[in-house]
């Protein structure tokens, strides 16, 4: 008897086995970093935001009660991050956010701290492998340049109920208890976070459709016009008001016939690029290679290319290609 006692205070003792193994928590990161992407702006403080998270999910999972779910549990943990990461921090933006556009005849480039611009993110990273072919397209539309561009317009706070509302599709009561809120302080941050977008008019461009025989031969005729750098050809592509810009310069420029005019004077060292196709934000994007004095091409741009019906609206070129390039898994350089 004595010996049964002292076993069942033995087993008592023994601390019960946690309900989640750290292995639980990384099937959420691509998710996790789409989220965070989305509030932050950047691929990289995204990236470090979810490893915080993770961090913190395993050094709490002993904790984890299972009051919540636990994909709720780590979004809970993944928005205090990021609150904590914008906390009085200048929002990342677009040249065009910034400033009027210019004309190539008044141009100058005036580069801008890395932390000013809103950064390009693949689309590995944020989208889905699998699933619902319809939460797919929610997913490439909202991590579009223009759209993440305009959340970062909002208050942080209002910028994570729109993305949980909107995006996520979660309930209100899930997002009011996510925050520790009401939900009727949700749905006013909802009504106000709507009012702002509508207000900035968000471009609404067109993802990149594998499928749409239409726009694999718009991306084709650019590459091709590109390569053989006929202003001519590239020009015809390009809608009317289509806009050029260069981060981290401030820099850009709307319409043909002032990327035209680029293109052909201070932007003519591009003659000769080759461009490699990736995909970034939903959207089709190039890695661009200028022709290298020794030899072969090195690495000038990532190329974000918006469409809209057809045309081409907007050739984002990011310059910081010694942190993109790797990224997107570019290569360094390519031989002749």
């Amino acid at each position: 008897m004595v010996d049964l006692v002292a076993s069942q205070r033995s087993a008592a003792a023994t601390p019960a086995p946690p309900a989640h193994e750290p292995a639980d928590l990384e099937p959420y990161r691509r998710e996790l970093t789409g989220y965070c992407y989305r509030m932050l702006g950047s691929a990289f403080e995204a990236e470090d935001a979810v490893q915080e998270t993770m961090v913190r999910a395993w050094r709490g999972l002993d904790r984890f009660e299972g009051r919540a779910s636990l994909r709720s549990w780590l979004y809970r943990i993944a928005t205090n991050v990021c609150l904590d990461m914008v906390d009085g921090r200048q929002r990342r933006a677009r040249p065009m956010d910034l400033g009027p556009s210019s004309t190539v005849a008044a141009a100058t480039l005036v580069e801008q701290p890395e932390a000013t611009w809103l950064e390009p993110i693949p689309d590995s990273w944020v989208l889905p492998t699998d699933g619902d072919p319809a939460e797919l397209v929610v997913a490439r539309e909202t991590v579009r340049l223009a759209f993440v561009a305009a959340l970062q317009h909002l208050p942080p706070r209002q910028r994570a109920v729109l993305i949980l509302r909107e995006v996520l599709r979660w309930q209100a009561s899930e997002v009011a208890d996510l925050l520790e809120s009401t939900v009727a302080s949700v749905n006013s941050a909802l009504q106000r976070a709507r009012s702002t977008l509508a207000a900035i008019g968000a471009a609404d461009t067109d993802t990149l459709q594998p499928l749409d025989g239409e726009q694999r031969v718009l991306l084709a005729r650019y590459v091709d016009a590109f390569e053989r750098y006929d202003l001519d050809a590239l020009t015809a592509l390009l809608h009317e008001d289509a806009t050029q810009s260069m981060p981290p310069y401030d820099l850009w420029l709307r319409g043909q016939a002032e990327i035209r005019g680029w293109l052909a004077g201070p932007g003519a060292g591009c003659r000769g690029s080759r461009l490699v196709p990736v995909v970034a934000n939903g959207s089709p994007a190039f890695g661009q290679y200028r022709p290298s004095p020794g030899g072969g091409h090195e690495p000038w741009s990532l190329q974000v290319i918006e469409i809209t019906a057809g045309r081409i609206v907007a050739m984002n070129a990011f310059l910081d290609t010694p942190r993109l390039f790797p990224l997107f898994g570019l290569p360094p350089r390519l031989d002749a």
